[in-house]
């Protein structure tokens, strides 16, 4: 690097040098394909989304027009996809946009974007396990089993009669499990994730099916209902409310750039992981946000589990079940991707010298940043267990929306810095379509409420009194010490 630490950046290939090019027993193995790469984004994009916010989402925002927020969505994500298809082809490196803004905005700024990532990934995975633990609450009742109330919701989480929630243990025992399977390695985990993800859009793919055949138009009309006299209360501003509350559902595509560096092909395959997932997660969402809106009245879907409550409407109790766990595999596969994800970041950061270095040790017998990997999980299990699902969700989509602005404008500025670079997959129209990922990510931000952006204010304000109290520092000396040794580190 060169400059102060507030503007240093790395070259490309900078990055590639101190990544984990060239199969050091330090470093990540590259052991995933295209079909795993679509596998995980899938994966971790199918989830909370359809199972649990599409009812939030319609009933208090968009309504029927809850469909097209999922359209807005997705053709924001896709302008965003389309840049992280070129950074994901050209720098095929672990960290996915901290380390784009490390060659692109410098030091300081990716580590803002790595701290912002932090609500991304973590924080959608204590969504998901909230989600989950909902179903999973749900699906034993039908069964004549209860959990302590006490034991199964945040605290200050509404409970029926006078009981008090004080930790929502099934969430927190999710992100452990889950850990535990990260740590003992990939190909282990993403052939849990792939079985799980077939499972589960076969289940979807049937609720799409048989709900067609019983949709009443009529609740599809007026498409758009009056807004109430509030902003993001229905009317066109609920359909942007409601694509901004829901965008976090996407964010499992960008997964697979974490995944880059441990992919064996990147240069082809990223591209096909990162745009394949989000055609299909797309296309699935869309077609479940119109049958159901068209099988409940969507002042209706305020409910922890909508999809279930739409199949018992047209009288499939028995298929419940099967929807049931088709959710809980759906969610299960997003905290999975989610928390694979964030590890990623922490060990990129950590390699850089921006985090302690026990980050960046890779296990020797798992090959995987396990000291990263548990740090996540233990966090997360407490933030599952104690924060509310609503604040959750918005957090997320807000710190996503963020770090897709920050990507596209990486693209744009690599197109100026490094212009002769091998660039395996490019952007077609630039710069229309960075920019126009921009606008859309920001127009999506607008929509949201005043305090979610004030809570992002306040997180990012944290995140730079640790960078100019540690981070900088740390990473100065880091820099001053030179590359550090390719060898094989326990966790």
């Amino acid at each position: 690097m060169t400059g102060n630490s507030l503007t240093a950046r790395k070259s490309v290939s900078d990055i590639l040098a101190s990544s984990d090019e060239g199969g050091e027993p330090s470093s990540l193995p590259r052991s995933l394909s295209a079909c795993d790469l679509v596998a995980l984004g899938v994966g971790a994009t199918i989830g909370a989304g359809i199972f649990v916010l599409t009812g939030t989402a319609a009933a208090n925002y968009a309504g029927p027009g809850l469909t097209l927020s999922f359209v807005l969505g997705g053709v924001a994500c896709g302008f965003v996809a389309l840049c992280y298809a070129e950074l994901a082809a050209m720098v095929p490196a672990s960290g996915s946009t901290y380390t784009y803004t490390s060659a692109t905005l410098g030091e300081a700024c990716a580590w803002i974007i790595g701290w912002d990532l932090v609500l991304e990934y973590a924080m959608s995975a204590a969504t998901v396990a909230v989600g989950w633990s909902g179903y999973v609450r749900s699906l034993l009742s039908t069964a004549g089993l209860h959990l302590p109330p006490a034991l199964t919701a945040a605290p200050f989480s509404p409970l029926p009669g006078s009981a008090t929630a004080w930790f929502d243990l099934p969430a927190a025992l999710l992100i452990g499990l889950l850990t535990l399977l990260l740590v003992r390695g990939n190909r282990g985990s993403t052939r849990v994730n792939a079985m799980m993800v077939v499972i589960k859009i076969i289940i979807i793919l049937a609720f799409v099916g048989i709900g067609a055949a019983h949709v009443d138009t009529g609740l599809w009309s007026p498409l758009v209902p009056e807004n109430t006299g509030t902003f993001g209360e229905f009317g066109w501003s609920g359909v942007l409310r409601g694509a901004g509350v829901v965008f976090f559902a996407f964010i499992g595509f960008e997964t697979i750039s974490t995944a880059a560096g441990e992919t064996r092909q990147p240069q082809r395959d990223a591209p096909i992981g990162l745009l394949g997932s989000l055609a299909i997660s797309t296309v699935l969402y869309v077609a479940v946000a119109a049958v159901l809106t068209g099988l409940v009245p969507y002042r209706a879907l305020d409910v922890p589990d909508p999809i279930a409550k739409a199949v018992e409407v047209i009288g499939l109790g028995p298929f419940s079940a099967a929807i049931k766990v088709g959710a809980i595999l759906g969610l299960t596969t997003s905290a999975l991707a989610a928390l694979y994800g964030q590890a990623r970041i922490f060990y990129a950061m950590a390699r850089d010298g921006l985090l302690p270095p026990a980050f960046a040790r890779v296990h020797p017998r798992f090959r995987t940043p396990a000291t990263s990997q548990i740090t996540i999980g233990i966090v997360t299990a407490l933030v599952a267990g104690l924060v509310p699902i609503d604040l959750l969700g918005e957090l997320v989509s807000i710190g996503t929306l963020f770090a897709f602005i920050v990507i596209c404008t990486a693209a744009l500025v690599l197109r100026r810095t490094e212009p002769d670079r091998q660039r395996p997959f490019r952007v077609p129209g630039m710069p229309v379509v960075p920019v126009l990922g921009i606008l859309s990510c920001l127009g999506l931000m607008l929509g949201l409420p005043g305090d979610t952006w004030l809570r992002l204010a306040v997180w990012l304000a944290i995140g730079l009194a640790i960078y100019f109290g540690y981070g900088r520092k740390v990473a100065r000396l880091h820099r001053a010490a030179g590359p550090r040794p390719r060898e094989a580190s326990a966790a």
